[in-house]
C-alpha cells in the first residue's frame, strides 16, 4: 500500500481529462431516504466533472421520501431498485441497491457514492478516478478519509475499528493497509466489479475487499485520501445489527477459501436488550454479474 496510497490532491482534473480518453465513467449513488443530501451532491458532479463523468445514476432503494424527484431535478438518471432486472426476486440491502447499480449503469469504470454525504466535493469522484485512469495495473480504488463523530476526530467508523479491522488483521492481513475497509466511496472497473459476488446487506464493502484481493491481487487495488468525511450516523443498536452482518461475510469468505471448517452453520438471530428484540442479520448474496450476463446471454442465443 506504500506505492498504491495517493491524495485527492494528487490528481488534478486537467491531468484526468487527458488521461480519460475514451473511457467511460459512471458514478453511482445508492439512496434510500436521503432528500435532503442526494440533490446537491448530483449538481456537484454535474457542474464540477462533467467532461469526466459520463453517467450519474442514482437507484432509489424503496424510499418513501422525495429522494428520487430530488435526485432527478439535479440532473440524474433515477432507477428504481426493484425496476432493475425485475425477473430476479427481490432482495434488500445497500449491497443490492449497488450490485443494481452495476447492472444498470453503463460505464467502463464505475464510481460509488454514499447518498448521505454533508460535505460532498467533487474530489470524492476525481480522486478515485484518478488511479484507474492512469494506471492500467489498478482495478479497484478505495476511499480513505478522517470520520469525526460529533465533531470529535477519530471517532467516527465504530464498526471499523470494533469488528472490521479486527477481523481483516487476523484473516487477511495484506488488507490491513486500507483506512477505510467499510467506507461507501470507492471504485473500480466493471470488468473487476462483474467478476465478484455482492453481499446484498451491509457485509458489501467487506465482501468487495476480501473478494477482489482474491480475484486481482493487492498490487491492483489502491487506496486515496479524500480529506473528510461527514455523514449521518447510525445509532448503537442499528450497528450492532451491522456487525452482525459483517461478521457472516467474513464467515463466508473463511469457509470458501477452505480456511474453516464447520459442523453447523452460524445462528443468524441476534438478541438485542435496549429494546429487548430479535433481528435476523443473515446476509444473501448477488452472484457476480459477469456470470448472470453469460447465462441471459445463452438463454436468447
Amino acid at each position: 500500500m506504500e506505492t498504491n496510497t495517493s491524495t485527492a490532491a494528487d490528481w488534478p482534473l486537467d491531468a484526468l481529462r487527458l488521461a480519460k480518453g475514451t473511457t467511460t465513467v459512471s458514478v453511482v449513488l445508492p439512496a434510500r431516504d436521503e432528500e435532503r443530501t442526494v440533490g446537491a451532491i448530483v449538481s456537484t458532479i454535474r457542474r464540477d466533472l462533467a467532461e469526466l463523468v459520463d453517467e450519474v445514476l442514482v437507484v432509489d432503494s424503496r424510499s418513501t421520501d422525495a429522494t428520487a424527484a430530488r435526485a432527478a431535478e439535479a440532473g440524474a438518471r433515477v432507477v428504481r431498485q426493484d425496476d432493475v432486472l425485475p425477473e430476479l426476486p427481490p432482495l434488500s440491502g445497500k449491497g443490492e441497491a449497488l450490485w443494481k447499480g452495476l447492472a444498470a449503469s453503463h460505464g467502463d469504470v464505475v464510481v460509488y457514492i454514499d447518498s448521505d454525504l454533508r460535505n460532498f466535493g467533487a474530489h470524492f469522484v476525481s480522486g478515485l478516478l484518478g488511479p484507474l485512469l492512469t494506471d492500467p495495473r489498478i482495478q479497484f480504488v478505495k476511499g480513505a478519509y478522517e470520520r469525526p463523530l460529533r465533531g470529535r476526530r477519530g471517532e467516527g467508523g465504530r464498526v471499523t475499528e470494533l469488528v472490521a479491522r479486527p477481523l481483516l488483521n487476523l484473516f487477511w492481513p495484506e488488507l490491513a493497509g486500507f483506512v477505510q475497509p467499510l467506507g461507501g466511496e470507492y471504485a473500480g472497473r466493471r470488468s473487476a466489479l462483474e467478476s465478484v459476488p455482492y453481499v446484498t446487506e451491509y457485509g458489501v464493502e467487506f465482501g468487495l475487499l476480501v473478494d477482489l484481493l482474491e480475484k486481482v491481487g493487492l498490487d491492483a487495488m489502491a487506496q486515496v485520501d479524500l480529506g473528510s468525511r461527514e455523514h449521518s450516523h447510525q445509532s448503537t443498536a442499528a450497528l450492532g445489527r451491522m456487525s452482525g452482518q459483517i461478521m457472516l461475510t467474513a464467515w463466508s469468505r473463511l469457509e470458501r477459501q477452505g480456511r474453516i471448517v464447520a459442523s453447523e452453520p452460524p445462528a443468524t438471530l441476534l438478541r438485542q436488550f435496549n429494546p429487548d428484540t430479535f433481528t435476523n442479520v443473515s446476509v444473501a448474496e448477488r452472484p457476480p454479474l459477469a456470470s448472470l450476463s453469460a447465462v441471459m446471454e445463452e438463454d436468447v442465443a
